[in-house]
């Protein structure tokens, strides 16, 4: 695809970051904690594409690459603030950019970091939040993934897209639309994917990359999951939990609760599924999805969370007793 074909799909004028980013030569990555596919796969993409334009560049999130999705990070270029990274380092650093979130809670030990950068700060999400960090925005509520706002930036900066970034923008993309099946897929979405693919990504290798190769942990925390699941409102709202003490039982962590909310999207009639992780005693992590209208950013912003009108989360100040309480009596008077 020419640059001219490009940016006819583009969904966000680039412009102002390209001119950014030719007038620096040094840069800071970072994402959410618990990072998914959409926020590494963005983090090392966009960094080769800097790279690329001869600019130096660091990633640092506030906590490691999650053990399942580290076949994306095999260069280990991810860092970690406070182990591979310290603070003091990153202070000389020109620009800032955050990838995938823009909410301070999600950035974990990285909050204080981006609050006391003095460089140049600017955001690139695709997700509703409210939160100011004080930086420039590129956001496109509208867009699948991040990753393929990342792919725009790319093409926008006239980098030549390769392997090593086709590789991570294509996982980043499928795990954020669920391989596909999600309502935010669209006609871009597959165009992106075929410049993906043409650039030397391998779906295949990625699918069993993602999807064929987890541990037994993590097949036993799913099986605690599915037989938590309560049913409400008749069936269209569907939960399940996760406690401390099945972490401890089956060996597995939180991350391993990453994709178990989509199987309470198999029940017919299901609409809205709500999956809850008991972090600690007085924080349960709060997943939400919707497959029809029903808006669950609605839900999430009572409580503080925010994301998508079909995929939001939260993190609860309380038990789990009182988040399975709160959340549920308001999705079901939502319903009524």
């Amino acid at each position: 695809m020419n640059s001219k074909e490009a940016e006819k799909i583009m969904t966000i004028d680039w412009q102002p970051l390209c001119e950014l980013i030719h007038q620096h030569n040094t840069f800071l990555l970072t994402s959410h904690c618990r990072a998914d596919c959409d926020a590494v796969g963005s983090e090392l993409a966009l960094a080769h594409i800097l790279q690329a334009l001869g600019k130096q560049v660091m990633i640092v999130n506030g906590d490691p690459v999650p053990q399942h999705i580290g076949f994306i990070n095999p260069d280990e270029r991810v860092h970690v603030l406070g182990e591979s990274a310290q603070p003091k380092e990153l202070w000389g650093i020109e620009v800032l950019i955050v990838v995938d979130t823009s909410a301070w809670v999600q950035l974990g030990p990285m909050a204080d970091v981006v609050r006391a950068f003095p460089g140049e700060r600017v955001i690139i999400d695709h997700h509703v939040s409210q939160d100011d960090l004080g930086a420039i925005e590129f956001k496109e509520e509208t867009a699948e993934a991040t990753g393929r706002l990342i792919l725009e930036l790319g093409e926008a900066l006239g980098v030549k897209i390769t392997a090593e970034i086709a590789m991570p923008l294509f996982a980043a993309i499928a795990t954020d639309t669920g391989w596909f099946r999600f309502s935010s897929v669209k006609e871009e979405t597959f165009l992106a994917l075929g410049r993906l693919v043409a650039a030397g990504a391998d779906p295949p290798a990625i699918f069993s990359a993602l999807y064929e190769k987890h541990s037994l942990p993590r097949l036993y925390l799913r099986a605690r999951i599915l037989s938590h699941i309560v049913a409400d409102a008749g069936g269209r709202l569907l939960s399940s939990y996760v406690t401390k003490q099945d972490f401890l039982e089956t060996g597995a962590n939180t991350t391993d609760t990453e994709d178990a909310i989509n199987a309470l999207h198999t029940v017919a009639g299901s609409e809205i599924a709500v999956l809850f992780v008991e972090l600690e005693p007085g924080a349960t992590k709060v997943s939400l999805r919707s497959r029809t209208d029903f808006n669950v950013q609605e839900i999430a912003a009572q409580f503080g969370g925010g994301g998508h009108k079909k995929a939001a989360g939260v993190t609860f100040s309380g038990s789990l007793e009182e988040a399975r309480e709160a959340v549920l009596d308001a999705i079901c008077v939502a319903l009524e």
